[in-house]
């Protein structure tokens, strides 16, 4: 902890009250000391006056929330500026709490808990740590010793009160608590933990000194969880506790429900400064920290930024009254659920029934005896404690529900998944057969019409005059190119259908070992073929042999009628991905018919012209998909054509070219 006041007296007392509560401690009297001590240490939390006598505390907060090493560091401001315009501008500023002098020391020691706490994974920690409440030092540390050898975490109180506010602080895995205490007995401590929706489960292990035959069955009536009488070893206390956390579970207490025994705020909203006054000296009594609001308006500048417990809300008040500043609190989301209690000097039942509408959680009159105030706030306290826990359960339950949802569902897309891939696998076998079938059955009688066309060429041309032999050729020139339909059609099938096995790939050797076949086929065609150097990419050797196959057959094709036909292979940067292309500059194409080159049988040349079947590009298209790439063709009539595609993934751009 980390301690900053100009006050000698304030300064110590912190020391002393923070260190009687296990916290090690670093004071300094000014902010030049602070600076430091920061520059030197981490602290889980800095306590800050705002008056200093070389800085103002708020801007030593700016110094600490702009530091990336003191980003751990909880906040607290504890000052004699009580204006709510003060407590904004520090809360604003980055402050975790905010806390007007006099203060009360125990709450400051509860909040410094439960800001440490908040601000550290103390989740392990709690799962080992058990509390012992006894007022006998020796039998306390002597018990202290055997559970810290045992393995255990130990945190220790001398009174019930204090057992009740380390619970609350720590949230021990178990409590170990003496029968015999003095103020409130053991029994009790047990009782008012069963009443704490945030400790309820907390294990509790009740010590007695008493003889009683009794003994035993009182203390499972208040709660008890198990019995030990102090006469017996240690070993048998250590025993139980063992006994008593398996049982359990191990349960943690739940941290996201506020305990009713930590630090409450309670912001009182009045205009008569008397009566201000006295609810700051009688509320603090109960461990509340009271904060002071003059009217309506500045309760809600001052709730915009820091949450309370409960709100004390006078009836009568210039400027935004006592019903209209509920109506708004209500009307607000992150503040409806906070207790509202109206006060007023008016009696009257009209005036009751006028509160309550307006959205009060209860309603009572001014009075200088403050007993049934306390008892008001500390049921409304209570009522919160528990909506919260059922809101919690709630959420964990629809959570719950969710997750098992979810699993049922992620179980039928499953189910619905694996029926869909057998139903496809099934399908495939069917096309396979049947493309099988397509293939043995029109085949045989299209090799037929050729072999018998060409046999009359052959046998009978004599009997023939020119026209009936150039019918026949007709015929042959059909039959062989629906042939090639047929193989170009199972072939867009089986690439369809094809497993892709990925690899990197010198798309620059793919692109040499078909232009070579190119030319073995054309040998009398003179083609200049250029292609870049370092063409590297990732995908399936065999489909991206065969889009080179139909680009460069294309570009081959295309390009036949120049007598200075050339044809580039290299790659460009578009849109910050490489793209492949192929380049011609034979007969190129209209844009305005460029969505029609990649569809099935679709030709913007006459079969007359350029042979082929309109189902090259296609293939092309397939194959670039099922790489996660895309294709696309940028052409003009007479000027050639490019066909660019990209790849998933992709390398360094290669650079350079030769002739191939």
């Amino acid at each position: 902890m980390l301690v900053v006041d100009d006050s000698l007296t304030v300064r110590m007392s912190l020391v002393e009250m923070l260190e009687a509560a296990d916290f090690p401690v670093v004071a300094c009297a000014t902010g030049a000391e602070a600076r430091k001590a920061l520059s030197e240490t981490r602290f889980a939390l800095a306590i800050l006056d705002i008056l200093l006598p070389d800085t103002d505390g708020i801007e030593l907060l700016k110094e600490i929330r702009a530091n990336p090493s003191a980003a751990g560091t909880a906040v607290m401001l504890l000052t004699t500026e009580t204006e709510v315009r003060d407590r904004i501008r520090g809360l604003k500023t980055g402050a975790d709490e905010y806390i007007g002098k006099p203060y009360d020391p125990s709450y400051v020691v509860a909040r410094a808990h439960e800001l440490v706490r908040r601000g550290q994974d103390t989740g392990a920690a709690a799962e080992e740590t058990v509390l012992i409440v006894d007022d006998s030092i020796t039998f306390r540390e002597a018990l202290k010793a055997v559970l810290l050898e045992a393995g255990y975490r130990v945190a220790v109180a001398s009174t019930g009160e204090k057992g009740l506010r380390q619970a609350a602080h720590v949230r021990p895995a178990a409590m170990i608590v003496d029968g015999d205490l003095p103020g409130i007995d053991g029994g009790t401590v047990i009782q008012r933990i069963r009443l704490d929706a945030a400790l309820r489960r907390i294990p509790c292990l009740l010590l007695t000194a008493s003889d009683e035959r009794d003994a035993e069955v009182k203390a499972l009536e208040a709660g008890a969880d198990a019995f030990v009488r102090k006469a017996d070893d240690f070993a048998v206390i250590l025993a139980k506790l063992k006994a008593m956390l398996r049982s359990a579970g191990v349960q943690v207490p739940d941290r996201d429900t506020a305990s009713l025994l930590g630090p409450k705020k309670i912001l009182a909203v009045d205009d008569s400064e008397t009566y201000l006054q006295a609810l700051a000296d009688a509320l603090p009594q109960d461990g509340y920290d009271v904060v002071l609001a003059r009217s309506g308006e500045e309760a809600l500048e001052l709730l915009a930024v820091q949450p309370v417990d409960c709100i004390l809300l006078d009836l009568m008040m210039p400027g935004l009254g006592g019903l209209e500043t509920c109506r708004r609190l209500k009307s607000i989301v992150i503040l409806r659920d906070i207790p509202v209690i109206m006060l007023t000097a008016a009696e009257d039942r009209e005036t009751m029934i006028e509160g309550l509408g307006a959205g009060a959680d209860d309603f009572i009159s001014k009075s200088s005896d403050f007993a049934v105030l306390h008892a008001r706030v500390g049921a409304q306290l209570r009522r919160k404690q528990f909506e919260d826990e059922n809101r919690l359960f709630r959420e964990q339950l629809l959570e719950k529900e969710l997750e098992a949802t979810e699993a049922r569902s992620a179980k039928e897309v499953a189910e619905v998944r694996a029926a869909l891939v057998e139903e496809l696998e099934l399908k495939n076998k069917e096309l396979d057969a049947f493309s099988y079938s397509v293939a043995h059955d029109l085949r045989a009688p299209l090799r037929s019409i050729d072999g018998f066309s060409q046999a009359l060429l052959e046998d009978y041309a004599d009997k023939l005059d020119d026209m009936g032999q150039q019918y026949l050729r007709y015929v042959r020139e059909s039959a062989q190119q629906m042939a090639e339909l047929i193989d170009n059609l199972l072939d867009l099938s089986r690439i369809t259908r094809r497993e892709l096995v990925r690899g990197p790939l010198d798309l620059t050797s793919i692109a040499h070992e078909v232009t070579g076949r190119l030319r073995r086929q054309n040998p009398k065609q003179a083609v200049s073929v250029v292609i870049a150097d370092g063409l590297l990419g990732e995908g399936d050797a065999r489909l991206l042999t065969v889009v080179f196959e139909n680009l460069l057959g294309n570009a081959w094709k295309f390009s036949s009628k120049r007598a200075d036909a050339t044809i580039e292979v290299g790659v460009v940067d578009r849109n910050a991905r490489r793209a492949f292309f192929v380049r011609d500059n034979g007969a190129g194409f209209d844009m305005a018919y460029a969505a029609k080159l990649f569809g099935v049988f679709q030709r913007l040349h006459s079969s007359a012209e350029f042979e082929g079947t309109g189902i090259g590009l296609a293939t092309v298209q397939r194959i670039i998909h099922r790489h996660g790439g895309r294709v696309w063709a940028e052409g003009e009539v007479g000027c050639g054509a490019t066909f660019f595609f990209t790849l998933e993934g992709g390398h360094p751009r290669a650079h350079g070219g030769h002739e191939a």
